[in-house]
């Protein structure tokens, strides 16, 4: 079993639990207020109410506790007035921060990471995606197995401390390392009978719907191709690949698209290295379909965010249709802005239909002019 905390406990029985957001501001970060408000979202769908909000301001962060101690000592505070169970960091904890904090507080402090694939490990419905996460958690919990044991330890130094915690800690590397190399030998086989299906398309035209999380783009599937896909107004709603059949042209010349996992901000590594078989659709397709929340005042971000992954996973010149989404909840004169500044892009609604006919007939021309 995955060694990432839940977030429902013996603690909270019967409610969600509460947690307090800590932020770090950075010089090179995005706007520190955004950056929470999309904590608080992740948070919210992996079960957890936010009570309050703390924002760290320093050039660097404290080795031991990665705040200031009187940021400690605000954030401990913090967790009594508001009877909350938890912290949760905008940003990634060493094993030894976070020990340091949870002796601090008093309670359980996990980071941006480790948030993202609780989420990950709750929303994760076919086969491959849950061997994918939990290959993910796992490898994200090694390093963080010491100090899981301390009931087990005996105090003091010297002779006579080398006991059943250090001998617990062993075995329990010694298990997660072994499931660790069984998850990557069922995932390769995963990843071949994959290669097996990509071969038999090999004559379909393929599109690959990426995007921000949350950007629409499980509603635009559904919208072209008519699949049965989970929708909600959430985070990371859908973390399963769909494939479907789009009809456009001539009958004999397939499109299929793929819904892919959406990205976001800081995405972990552990993730991103687990769903690169999945994301391989991405770097292999013939066009993507970029969808950008066009309603939301921080979509320059997000697309920057997707931008960067893409470059990442080797598909920066990868074919691209831009698609600025939820132009509905636009007035005329946004609509028009966003236009004027991305002249390329394709205004569209998923939830309405607007512009969708412009995207089928993009992708038509795509598809011709790779047929030559």
């Amino acid at each position: 079993m995955p060694l990432t905390r839940a977030f429902y406990d013996t603690r909270t029985a019967g409610r969600r639990e509460r947690a307090v957001l800590v932020g770090f501001d950075r010089q090179d970060s995005v706007d520190p207020e955004e950056s929470l408000r999309e904590l608080a979202l992740l948070a919210d769908t992996a079960g957890a109410d936010v009570c309050a909000r703390l924002r760290q301001r320093r050039g660097r962060p404290r080795p031991a506790t990665f705040i200031g101690k009187g940021k400690v000592e605000e954030a401990t505070a913090l967790l009594r007035e508001h009877d909350a169970d938890l912290l949760i960091f905008d940003e990634d904890l060493s094993p030894a921060q976070v020990r340091n904090l949870e002796k601090a507080a008093d309670a359980k402090v996990i980071d941006r990471s480790e948030l993202i694939l609780d989420i990950f490990a709750r929303r994760a419905r076919t086969r491959e995606s849950r061997l994918q996460v939990e290959l993910a958690q796992l490898e994200y919990s090694l390093p963080r197995l010491t100090g899981m044991w301390k009931h087990l330890e005996r105090l003091g130094g010297g002779i006579g401390t080398r006991g059943p915690g250090e001998t617990q800690l062993e075995t329990d590397r010694r298990l997660v390392r072994t499931r660790i190399a069984n998850l990557r030998r069922q995932l390769e086989r995963v990843e071949r009978e994959r290669a097996v299906q990509r071969r038999s398309r090999a004559g379909a035209f393929r599109v690959a719907i990426v995007g921000y999380t949350n950007a629409g783009k499980s509603t635009l599937m559904k919208a072209l191709t008519s699949a049965e896909v989970f929708i909600e107004d959430r985070l990371f709603a859908t973390v399963d690949s769909t494939t479907r059949r789009l009809k456009v042209g001539h009958k004999d010349h397939p499109v299929l698209v793929t819904d892919t996992v959406g990205f976001i901000r800081k995405l972990p590594h552990h993730l991103v290295a687990s769903f690169r078989s999945t994301l391989s659709e991405v770097v292999e397709a013939d066009l993507l379909y970029h969808v950008v929340d066009a309603s939301d005042p921080a979509f320059p971000d997000h697309l920057a965010a997707v931008e960067q992954v893409l470059t990442d996973l080797g598909a920066e010149n990868a074919p691209r249709l831009l698609l600025l989404n939820k132009v509905d909840r636009l007035e005329e004169e946004a609509r028009e802005f966003a236009r004027c500044r991305r002249p390329e892009a394709v205004l569209i609604s998923a939830r309405t239909g607007l512009g969708l006919g412009e995207v089928k007939r993009r992708t038509l021309q795509a598809r011709q002019e790779r047929s030559g």
